[in-house]
């Protein structure tokens, strides 16, 4: 390097280091102007095609396997094996047990309610919670029980998950169970409790409505009632609840 060359970059080096530049990051010097190569883009992936919904034949329609496992049960306990047989309902795979009924098989007063909670889910039995309890409480006030003058079973025999509304196709597929369950009972009345409860039996909602008016379910004559989890809730209901029982006790008595 001649003299010229020296003290040309020793007065570069000088400005860059009044610049602010105090440390070498690389043994050569990189042309920041310079313009790079075109990156080539990344090739889209493939499309995915989704798969085609699987066709169900007749035989695999939940309501069709149900209503046949259903009309073949005949009496109670084979009843309850069909049910614990049956494998289209996605509930089944999230409860602790089937929840059949509890009471007395064959009583005059067959209750109708709704789905099972975490109480009824663990002991394998329909209103055992504090609703249950209430239950218990509503029916010895017009002097009947479980344990002998009714039977009690639900619309859904496995716990929905967190305790969630039943989905419509969840109902659909019980629905011939219940009916079937009702064929075997055999009561002289239904009380249907609840809203999901009356969508099923009756196919209606709006249970403040329908509550205290007989109407007729299953070629029975049914009773819908608040559920008493919404006694719980709205304590001021359990005037009409009352009256729901007078009205089911007098029917009882052939009073109406």
């Amino acid at each position: 390097m001649d003299s010229a060359e020296y003290h040309s970059a020793l007065a570069a080096l000088a400005w860059q280091i009044e610049l602010g530049v105090d440390e070498c990051i690389a043994d050569a010097p990189v042309d920041r102007y310079a313009v790079p190569a075109a990156v080539p883009k990344p090739a889209k992936p493939a499309a995915v095609q989704p798969e085609a919904a699987p066709v169900l034949q007749m035989g695999d329609d939940p309501v069709a396997v149900a209503r046949e496992a259903a009309a073949a049960a005949q009496d109670l306990e084979g009843l309850r094996a069909a049910l614990a047989a049956y494998e289209h309902c996605e509930l089944k795979k999230g409860a602790r047990n089937l929840v059949f009924s509890d009471g007395v098989p064959g009583a005059r007063v067959m209750i109708v309610g709704e789905a099972p909670g975490r109480d009824e889910d663990m002991q394998g039995k329909p209103f055992v919670g504090r609703a249950g309890q209430l239950l218990d409480k509503m029916l010895a006030a017009i002097g009947m029980s479980r344990d002998e003058s009714v039977y009690i079973t639900n619309v859904l025999p496995w716990r929905p998950p967190q305790n969630r509304d039943p989905k419509p196709e969840e109902v659909a597929m019980m629905q011939p169970f219940l009916h079937r369950h009702i064929e075997l009972a055999d009561p002289d009345v239904l009380v249907v409790v609840g809203n999901h409860s009356c969508q099923a039996l009756l196919g209606k909602r709006g249970i403040t409505r329908l509550r205290g008016d007989w109407t007729e379910a299953r070629g029975k004559p049914a009773l819908p009632m608040f559920h008493p989890a919404y006694l719980l809730r709205n304590p001021a209901a359990k005037r009409e609840a009352w009256a729901d029982l007078l009205s089911l006790r007098a029917h009882l008595r052939g009073d109406t």
